[in-house]
């Protein structure tokens, strides 16, 4: 049986070197390629055809969501796991949406992550269980935040509104037009009822999409 050839997406080098030693000293994984942002990405994808992607979403620039969404635009068969610090089922939802086949986060033992490879690789579905209590307390609690009306792309195109970022820098990062950029952001606030852009952060802070952390660089860029 032939190794299980992967692309490893992170912007920490460090990082990567961390997962693929886990990975390939199982002996049943080979790490094919590794990316460090979304154009990266999209074309070591193209490049190496691996088997599966393990995708953060954290990336410099454009997020993974935006990765899984172009991989899975040129490739409809594309298997991608996101691997990732983002825990709230907001991501996870949106991930899924741009076609991720496993989302698990990083505070996960590494056997998960071992065996949500696996699981992607033969065509299935991974969820680690924090992720999967998050989705089913949602579901329960009957939680419909405004932010899943919106389409992967416009999630991502809120997500860089949020950290200060322009219409002219955000159209640069997708390859979108300033005007379109510009229309989706309309469009976001009147999906989401959004009364004006500091109620656009809030709601994207309080969706999941950008750490509280991040409010007080926010704030210094606006």
């Amino acid at each position: 049986m032939s190794a299980i050839s992967i692309l490893l997406v992170d912007d920490h080098p460090v990082v990567r070197e961390g997962y693929r030693r886990l990975l390939e000293m199982r002996g049943r994984f080979r790490v094919s390629a590794e990316a460090e942002d979304v154009p990266q990405a999209y074309l070591a994808y193209k490049n190496h055809r691996p088997d599966v992607v393990v995708m953060d979403l954290t990336l410099q620039g454009a997020s993974g969501l935006e990765a899984v969404r172009r991989i899975r635009e040129w490739d409809k068969d594309a298997k991608v796991l996101v691997f990732t610090m983002h825990a709230g089922s907001a991501f996870a939802l949106k991930a899924f949406a741009a076609g991720a086949s496993g989302y698990i986060t990083k505070s996960s033992p590494p056997d998960d992550l071992i065996r949500a490879v696996e699981i992607v690789a033969r065509g299935g579905r991974a969820l680690s269980d924090d992720i999967s209590k998050a989705l089913a307390a949602d579901r329960l609690a009957g939680s419909n935040p405004a932010i899943e009306e919106l389409s992967p792309r416009e999630t991502e195109i809120l997500r860089l509104l949020a950290t200060g970022l322009s219409s002219e820098a955000i159209s640069e990062l997708l390859n979108l037009s300033h005007k379109t950029v510009r229309n989706h952001h309309y469009a976001i606030k009147a999906k989401i009822g959004a009364e004006n852009d500091a109620h656009l952060v809030w709601l994207a802070l309080s969706a999941g999409l950008v750490p509280w952390d991040r409010l007080t660089e926010i704030a210094e860029r606006s």
